[in-house]
């Protein structure tokens, strides 16, 4: 087995728009910042957020057309530029680089990071073999040389169905409050819909897919506009925009509901909304929650596993309700709107500071903790 360098090495699938290569994106930065010699390895170096990578980051594409197949090059990588220790993102990824750590025959760390509730994503996979996973993690998640869960929920769940042990798991919040989101905050804003004298808004964020349960938003949404002037502003692309969209001329809201597609600064945005809602069936830790509390946006979340509650202070921050219960949710959305929206005060986000994560991770992949 030979000896390895300084280098740190983060793995994931590609640069998509999603709150895991977002967080991935902010890490990699953060831990070049502090003089660290940074990768940031793809199985194929694409998506939205690639333009994004700083400088100071090393682009490593594997150039393999699936996480799977990215195998073999993931393996020459780690023999080939031999870093010290690599993060890994995402639970297939995750596999992949534990085999390739065992097929490239190195002394290099491992830790995985599993970024959802995998009971509820292996449930609600349309992907025969992503019912498989709780198995494979349970078999193989034990080679790494850390577990690491964004919440303590997504951390129980883990343990439950991989049957790993649950003192072998750490919780590490994901990076979400950054010096980029203070300034990127700052950016101004010119939609038409958040003009003086324009009606409030209600903004959610996220990808157009079943887990994020904006038919449910949509109805709510529906149940609100029949008795006030109202507007729903979705930032977001994915699989369910066709029924999205069909939806929305169902119900004749085709004035009100904007489904604006991916946004790559969605911040000025929960900046000036008059209310920010997470709709989610399941989450890991939903960074978009985080950073509208930080952007000073009044917050509702469905009570999911995992993460609301834990942001939420069990409602202390924002409202919590059930999930996929609509007519809950639209009371919701009128009491905020009828009352004083006080935005959550600083003590709400300051657990997911970009300083306190960093030194977490830095300590785990460099064998210091």
């Amino acid at each position: 087995m030979g000896e390895t360098n300084g280098r740190l090495a983060i793995f994931v699938p590609s640069m998509a728009a999603g709150g895991a290569q977002r967080i991935t994106l902010k890490l990699a930065g953060a831990l070049a910042e502090r003089g660290h010699a940074t990768d940031l390895v793809l199985a194929r170096a694409r998506g939205q957020f690639l333009n994004e990578v700083p400088g100071s980051v090393r682009v490593v594409d594997l150039e393999s057309t699936r996480v799977l197949t990215s195998l073999p090059a993931l393996a020459r990588y780690m023999r080939n530029e031999r870093p010290c220790a690599m993060l890994s993102v995402l639970n297939y990824a995750n596999i992949v680089a534990l085999w390739a750590r065992h097929l490239a025959g190195l002394r290099i760390r491992v830790v995985v990071s599993e970024r959802n509730t995998l009971s509820y994503s292996a449930q609600h996979s349309a992907r025969k073999r992503t019912h498989l996973l709780p198995k494979m993690i349970g078999r193989f998640y034990p080679w790494a040389d850390g577990i690491v869960a964004v919440s303590n929920g997504v951390a129980d769940d883990l343990a439950r169905v991989a049957r790993i042990p649950r003192e072998t798991i750490r919780v590490i919040y994901n990076p979400v409050v950054t010096q980029e989101l203070r300034e990127k905050v700052k950016a101004p804003l010119t939609h038409e819909w958040f003009e003086p004298g324009q009606p409030p808004v209600l903004l959610a964020v996220g990808r157009l897919a079943p887990q994020k349960d904006f038919q449910a938003l949509i109805h709510a949404f529906a149940e609100v506009r029949k008795r006030r002037s109202v507007r729903l502003l979705v930032l977001g692309e994915g699989p369910e925009r066709h029924a999205l969209e069909a939806l929305v001329k169902q119900l004749g809201l085709q004035q009100d509901v904007c489904l604006a597609g991916f946004v790559p600064n969605p911040y000025p945005f929960m900046a000036r909304t008059s209310l920010f809602v997470l709709s989610s069936k399941w989450e890991g830790l939903p960074g978009a929650l985080i950073e509208a509390m930080f952007c000073g946006a009044p917050v509702i979340a469905t009570d999911c596993p995992s993460g609301p509650q834990e942001i939420l202070a069990n409602g202390k921050y924002g409202q919590l309700v059930p999930v996929g219960d609509v007519a809950a949710l639209a009371n919701a959305i009128e009491k905020s709107l009828n009352g004083a929206r006080v935005p959550p005060s600083p003590s709400s986000w300051l657990p997911f500071e970009m300083e306190t994560v960093v030194d977490q991770y830095s300590a785990l992949l460099l064998g210091s903790d």
